[in-house]
């Protein structure tokens, strides 16, 4: 056999063998050998981050705290007044009873200037929205579809109700809130706009312009407030508002909003309607009245944040530079970090 035959026959038993193989083709990236940046963390870069950190942080957090501050806010808890003292022992008995009267007034005083829009809130303590069983008890489908109305998967046990499908079932609509509130100045109505109070997502793509309540409360149990039975569920926005479910126990929902100024020493006067059962689990109820700033609502805690992680860093950058000055360390050659280096980059 010639040396070139022999050649050949070895380079086709190689190729074989490379073909047979397991070992993936080799690349940078496998191989871990991609261009990468290794900072050497030096005292002078450390302090440097940390005062950069603390330029950044201190300022921005100042300006969130004093946004917050200027957001003006009126909270008002009325479960318990609301209640007649020849009732407050049994306040379950009291807050079921459909034929006692609800009606309840109560007086709001303006601190501060307050200017439009005013949103108002009701807010809920000690109600876990947040329960597994409770957001899962809705149909999505039933919700956006007309020709799914009768899709009541999921919604156990506000599912049927006579029979019948309940639109929209589960426990989440079935506990709609169901107080209500008229506020009046000097003796004239100040009207509240409840269009637009949702998610525009919600309302377009969520629940559908052609499904319509059917069968709602219609049960032996009421659980809140009943719907219209002719306007359609994209239009009705209290329900939209309410069934997007809270992640915590104490939370607010939009009302509406007032779009007038209130006036420093203005007196609001307030007729409610104190419907909603919060007596069965110790929650209360609060009205919120509130203003709004570039960030938001009232919301101290991203400020106050800030500003902690700004001096924190602050006071880290200062203990750093007094000890890089006063007891310095010499640094070592950085090229022994490298395994393929000789010592001293030779």
């Amino acid at each position: 056999m010639s040396s070139s035959s022999a050649a050949a026959f070895g380079s086709a038993d190689s190729t074989a063998a490379r073909r047979n193989t397991k070992r993936p083709k080799y690349s940078k990236f496998t191989q871990q050998e991609l261009p990468a940046c290794k900072p050497i963390l030096t005292p002078r870069a450390v302090i440097s981050v940390f005062l950069l950190v603390s330029v950044v942080f201190v300022p921005v957090g100042v300006a969130s705290l004093l946004a917050s501050r200027k957001v003006v806010e009126i909270i008002h808890r009325y479960d318990a007044e609301c209640i007649p003292q020849s009732n407050s022992s049994d306040k379950v008995a009291y807050i079921q009873n459909p034929s006692a009267d609800k009606t309840c007034n109560i007086t709001l005083n303006v601190h501060k200037h307050m200017k439009s829009p005013i949103h108002v809130y009701y807010q809920l303590d000690n109600f876990y929205q947040n329960h597994r069983r409770y957001v899962k008890s809705r149909n999505d489908e039933q919700l956006r579809d007309s020709e799914k109305w009768d899709s009541t998967s999921g919604c156990k046990p506000e599912d049927m109700a006579n029979g019948k499908p309940i639109v929209p079932c589960g426990l989440i609509a079935w506990s709609l809130f169901n107080d209500t509130y008229i506020f009046s100045r000097n003796n004239k109505n100040l009207t509240v706009n409840k269009k637009g109070i949702s998610w525009k997502s919600d309302r377009d793509h969520k629940f559908g312009k052609d499904v319509f309540p059917k069968n709602f409360q219609n049960g032996s149990i009421i659980g809140g407030a009943r719907l219209n039975d002719s306007i359609p569920l994209s239009q009705q926005e209290d329900l939209i508002v309410w069934m997007r479910t809270a992640a915590l126990p104490t939370f607010r929902k939009l009302y509406g909003k007032i779009e007038v100024d209130l006036n420093e020493g203005d007196t609001i006067s307030v007729i409610l309607k104190n419907n909603y059962n919060t007596y069965s689990f110790s929650g209360k109820k609060k009205l919120v009245l509130s203003t709004t700033g570039w960030l938001g609502g009232k919301n101290d805690f991203l400020g106050i944040a800030y500003l902690t992680v700004g001096g924190l860093c602050f006071f880290l950058a200062m203990a750093f530079t007094i000890i890089y000055f006063v007891k310095p360390r010499q640094l070592g050659d950085p090229s022994y970090l490298s395994w393929n280096r000789n010592p001293g980059g030779h």
